[in-house]
């Protein structure tokens, strides 16, 4: 049953892999487009643009109809003090006010949105990015699965073609049986190494598509990802570091707008309409009025010093944070490029190494036709060239893993 489940899952990645075969960029873009974080950022963006159209309807003259009526009895010398009530109100009022703001004033709260907004911008690059990453660590995860599983069932087939051969020698009584049974025992647990690698991967094939918003159980093929180192730019002209820029301006911003709100304030109102007591000739009682409000701040208790005060060590703290940011993007990036060296030479190592394999496996196989090979030594050699094959496609992906580390940071 097992045999059967391989072969179904073999012959269903062939039949895909004409019909249809994904690359890096459909995934990153599907995680792009489906991401609900990434629209939340936009959406946000949004948003702050109707306050800032808020702001400055805010300052246009307010108008309202106002309707008050109220009646106050007395019975038997009982009631409300008619001096104060004048026994009964009734008003029908329409009212304009304006409160009178600086084009500085007005400006500078228009900055903040702008500034916020800059700063979503940023959040939102920073974000993607974060998501360009993940999805292309995991891509790169099940690309090497798939390779492995592609390497491994080649060398399945090796070994069926061998077993033919070895098989009618051993009943020729060339081979011993037990070493017959070795092969079989090896050829065993390679199926059993292909079934493993294939549940692998398709749990990282899941995860990729789940990382993606993809609904789709179905594994197919992965291209070869086509990550290529990029040009770095220098700390300060990295997206990274435009967070810290957009700090100091809010911080400026937010320093500037206490300044204005301890400004005095002006507020000029009208109203026009009918208000009576009916005490006398109420239908005489039509009019208007207009006034205007000032206040001007005299004391808070030092408070205003103190919100400047909490700016400035907000300040301290965002320019910590910056000096370790410049600190550690050096630091990691030479880690990351010393990591790829490194990997860099394991990989040539290895590939001598296939060569010398991939020899005596050729030899052990002319050897095996005419009887005169070891089967221990076979299986040896056959071993070395897994093991070999095996390293070359761990330290390639590691190699295209760290790659995608050092990409993260070329974000402008």
């Amino acid at each position: 049953m097992k045999k059967i489940s391989s072969l179904l899952f073999i012959l269903l990645i062939h039949l895909i892999a004409f019909t249809q075969e994904r690359s890096l960029d459909f995934y990153i873009q599907a995680g792009i487009e489906n991401s609900p974080f990434l629209k939340d950022l936009k959406n946000q963006q949004r948003t702050n643009l109707i306050d800032s159209m808020r702001i400055l309807a805010g300052y246009l003259p307010q108008v309202n109809a106002v309707s008050s009526n109220s009646y106050s009895p007395t019975l038997g010398g009982w009631g409300y003090d008619g001096a104060i009530t004048n026994g009964s109100n009734f008003s029908q009022l329409v009212t304009v006010s304006k409160q009178l703001v600086s084009k500085e004033n007005l400006k500078n709260q228009h900055e903040a949105i702008q500034l916020l907004n800059e700063s979503l911008k940023t959040s939102g690059k920073i974000s993607e990015q974060d998501l360009r990453k993940t999805i292309a660590a995991q891509y790169i995860s099940a690309y090497g699965n798939y390779q492995q599983y592609s390497f491994n069932k080649e060398v399945l087939q090796l070994f069926k073609k061998e077993q033919s051969i070895l098989k009618s020698l051993t009943e020729k009584g060339i081979y011993r049986q037990t070493d017959y049974l070795s092969f079989l025992v090896t050829m065993q647990q390679q199926e059993i190494q292909i079934t493993q690698i294939k549940n692998v991967f398709q749990n990282d094939f899941s995860t990729l598509n789940y990382l993606c918003g993809i609904k789709d159980t179905a594994a197919i093929p992965l291209k070869k990802p086509e990550i290529f180192l990029s040009i770095l730019p220098d700390a300060e002209n990295s997206v990274f570091y435009q967070q810290f820029l957009n700090d100091s301006l809010k911080l400026r911003n937010s320093d500037a707008l206490i300044d204005y709100r301890y400004k005095p304030k002006v507020n000029v109102y009208g109203d026009g309409g009918y208000l009576t007591s009916f005490s006398n000739q109420a239908y005489k009682n039509f009019g208007f009025s207009f006034g205007v409000n000032l206040v001007v701040p005299i004391y808070d208790g030092k408070q205003k010093k103190m919100q400047h005060d909490k700016i400035g060590i907000a300040e301290q703290s965002r320019q910590q944070y910056r000096d370790y940011f410049k600190t550690q993007y050096s630091q990691q990036i030479a880690q990351l490029f010393q990591q790829l060296h490194a990997t860099e030479d394991l990989i040539h190592q290895s590939e001598s190494q296939i060569k010398y394999a991939e020899t005596l496996i050729e030899a052990n196989q002319k050897l095996l036709e005419t009887g005169d090979a070891h089967m221990a030594d076979y299986i040896l050699a056959i071993g070395n060239y897994m093991n070999a094959k095996n390293t070359i496609t761990i330290n390639s992906i590691n190699q295209l893993q760290i790659i995608n580390q050092i990409n993260y940071w070329n974000r402008k």
